[in-house]
């Protein structure tokens, strides 16, 4: 059994695809099967359910894969032992990033780090927040930028980027346009722009609308910012922001606070541990980066 076969078979059964898992660890997709398949005949089991569109686990793969995810990371900590002795920090650092990301000190972070240590290689993984916290749960991610609506999303360490109230935003001449204070129930009346399910700012919005029984028509569920901004500009609807995303439209838009719904959404950087030096490395980058940004940043953990 060889390294190599272990992170052919965590690309699999991370990307369900051995086309995608080729190109991922950059080597032809006959390799990897080829690989996968001396795997199998050397542990006695097939990994793989092959018969579908996708690559799903076995019950032995499914066994094999928090293994074969310690026994990469020992390596990868082997490896960064040895270069931080050396003064070197080497590896590889997987980052998560919530979709429709624009939050710059992040990109910040990424380049000080890149230049500080250009011997590891960073992997960037936009997707849903909840998502990005299952990643780094598991392994799968060392550290992700998710929207949030506790502290500590998924029990995890976590340096708060932002926490804001959420605003409904409108156009100039919608009725909620002139009111001095909005509430859930005024938004009742008009269909709703909304980040979808999964997403932090939608789980406060969703939590206080339960609390209060209130149950407005999402029209629209978009994942990034601007759109939730462009569909409500246009009249389709009352987009719910954060109070921070909606100072970027203020030339277009009128931000009201939703009065009622007190729990903040929050932006905050989550990892799982710190016994890589690379991790260790770049949330000293990300600390500083956030510091330097306008936002106001408090560590949560």
């Amino acid at each position: 059994m060889e390294l190599r076969q272990l992170e052919y078979f965590v690309a699999v059964a991370e990307e369900r695809n051995f086309t995608r898992a080729a190109e991922r660890v950059r080597i032809s997709q006959s390799g990897v099967s080829a690989q996968i398949r001396q795997l199998e005949r050397e542990l006695g089991a097939e990994l793989f359910d092959r018969s579908g569109r996708t690559a799903t686990l076995t019950v032995a793969g499914k066994a094999a894969l928090e293994h074969a995810r310690a026994a990469l990371a020992a390596a990868r900590a082997v490896e960064q032992a040895v270069g931080e002795v050396s003064d070197l920090i080497r590896g590889r650092l997987a980052v998560g990033m919530v979709v429709g990301c624009t939050v710059t000190p992040l990109f910040d972070a990424l380049a000080g780090f890149h230049r500080a240590h250009p011997g590891v290689e960073i992997a960037l993984l936009e997707d849903g927040s909840d998502r990005l916290v299952d990643g780094v749960c598991d392994g799968a991610l060392d550290l992700a930028l998710v929207g949030t609506a506790t502290a500590a999303p998924g029990g995890l360490p976590a340096l708060t980027v932002t926490s804001d109230r959420l605003v409904a935003t409108v156009p100039a001449g919608h009725p909620l346009a002139d009111r001095p204070h909005v509430t859930l129930e005024d938004l009742r009346a008009h269909p709703i722009v909304c980040m979808p399910p999964g997403t932090g700012l939608r789980t406060v919005f969703d939590r206080a609308c339960a609390a209060r029984d209130v149950h407005p028509v999402i029209a629209f569920e978009v994942s990034a910012a601007d759109a939730i901004a462009d569909l409500a500009g246009r009249g389709l609807g009352v987009g719910i922001l954060s109070s921070s995303m909606a100072g970027a439209y203020r030339d277009r838009l009128t931000a009201r606070v939703i009065d009622d719904v007190d729990a903040p959404a929050m932006l905050a950087l989550v990892w799982k541990n710190t016994h890589t030096p690379a991790v260790r490395a770049f949330l000293a980058h990300a600390r500083r980066a956030f510091a330097g940004a306008s936002s106001r940043v408090s560590d949560a953990g």
